[in-house]
């Protein structure tokens, strides 16, 4: 599962990182109403990146280090998909919340680095606001250094749920077919990462992003991830 982005590992993940497995107790969130940017290019209503008051303070995310076409807004889109329907197109790096009306609102995204991307069609079996981190073993493998970093939690080694986290303040778990992908929609510190393909296959957003698509969506929610990126 997800790389983790080399930035991530100085001090004790200063900064988020690639992600990839989380567990803990499943709990809920609210969404923040959405302001349409509409076609103003670049445009960021007042206080949707501002700070943010959670269990942790989210700092203000400084927009003008972000392609602004990157930055949330509702959009004309025609689907054959249902409204509720979340659509990620990992070549574009957005992601897509189907709305009634041929509208969506669309998130800007990071991926999966090539040898990492995926694509098919998922729900979510769960939603975890500010989750715990457990990298698997064949990451722990790929990356030994990441074992310094780890704790003992409830679940295992692991990072526990805060600022320091790869998975950010939200996290969505995708299934297919009754099982875990390993695959999760989830925030992260590195907002200037949005974007570009830099995780292993996790879908990374801005942590206002992902707290809003948290709040406007439920367990049961179909994911259609419509294909890997090409290149690096």
């Amino acid at each position: 599962m997800p790389d983790v982005h080399r930035r991530s590992f100085l001090g004790l993940f200063a900064v988020g990182a690639a992600v990839t497995l989380a567990g803990c107790k499943r709990t809920t969130a609210t969404s923040s109403p959405l302001t349409s940017l509409g076609a103003t290019t670049g445009y960021a209503p007042p206080g949707q990146y501002g700070a943010v008051s959670d269990k942790f303070p989210i700092a203000a995310v400084d927009t003008s280090q972000i392609d602004p076409v990157y930055l949330r807004r509702e959009v004309a889109y025609t689907s054959s998909y249902p409204p509720g329907t979340i659509v990620i197109d990992p070549r574009a790096h957005f992601l897509y919340l189907v709305q009634p009306g041929g509208r969506a609102i669309r998130y800007g995204v990071g991926v999966g680095k090539e040898g990492f991307g995926w694509s098919g069609v998922a729900t979510i079996n769960s939603k975890q606001e500010w989750p715990d981190w457990y990298p698997p073993k064949e990451m722990i493998q790929r990356r030994p250094d990441i074992q310094a970093q780890l704790t003992k939690l409830q679940g295992g080694d692991g990072v526990p749920g805060g600022l320091s986290n790869p998975l950010g303040a939200r996290a969505m778990y995708l299934w297919q077919d009754g099982r875990d992908t390993l695959y999760r929609i989830h925030g992260t510190l590195e907002p200037d990462t949005i974007g570009t393909n830099v995780s292993s296959g996790c879908i990374r957003m801005i942590n206002q992003d992902a707290i809003d698509l948290y709040g406007r969506v439920g367990v049961g929610t179909k994911v259609v991830v419509l294909g890997s990126p090409a290149g690096t």
